[in-house]
């Protein structure tokens, strides 16, 4: 059940942040966005975003083969979470440099891509034994749906809340990480 419930709310707040941030980059500042034009949003999403994620999985990837999951489960949801909190300052300042808007989305997606390894790893842990392909489906599986059913409702938040208030739910939503986190028992350790 907890592995269950890790795999279903460990991304809990990423989720839904996944699915808000594309329209905040493109609203207009006067509707609270930062009002960048499609091929900006290219740019500090696409590119810069995706760069900061490959490293910080890839980062993520060679701390974890030295230490293992074990050791690095509490660093790396630290990660996952704390750099959400670049969104509730974009929302606030709205700045219109696009390089600090790429700068604060790739610590964001570095921290998620570092993060994201946590939970890459539990899901081989969990799958390993006799059906390791098919737990490892199941738990592919899982993992879409953690993206899923939080993103269907992401929308009707972020229009009720406003950014402001919906990147500072999204954040206060990283409880939510720190909880599973904590529940969860890492197969072949003590935690």
């Amino acid at each position: 059940g907890t592995a269950l419930l890790f795999m279903l709310l460990f991304r809990f707040p990423e989720a839904q942040l996944t699915k808000i941030s594309t329209l905040f980059l493109l609203d207009p500042v006067s509707a609270g966005g930062l009002g960048l034009k499609a091929a900006q949003v290219g740019i500090v999403k696409g590119t810069v975003g995706v760069i900061g994620l490959t490293l910080g999985g890839i980062l993520g990837g060679i701390v974890a083969s030295k230490g293992g999951l074990k050791k690095w489960l509490w660093p790396m949801v630290w990660a996952i979470s704390l750099p959400d909190v670049v969104y509730i300052w974009l929302s606030y300042a709205q700045p219109s440099s696009l390089v600090l808007i790429g700068t604060c989305l790739f610590v964001e997606q570095f921290g998620y891509g570092f993060g994201f390894t946590a939970y890459m790893l539990f899901l081989l842990y969990y799958a390993r034994g006799s059906h390791e392909t098919a737990h490892y489906a199941i738990a592919t599986a899982f993992m879409a749906a953690g993206m899923m059913l939080p993103g269907m409702f992401a929308g009707y938040l972020q229009e009720w809340m406003g950014y402001r208030i919906f990147f500072i739910w999204v954040t206060a939503c990283c409880a939510i990480t720190f909880l599973v986190a904590k529940l969860v028992s890492i197969p072949g350790s003590d935690s």
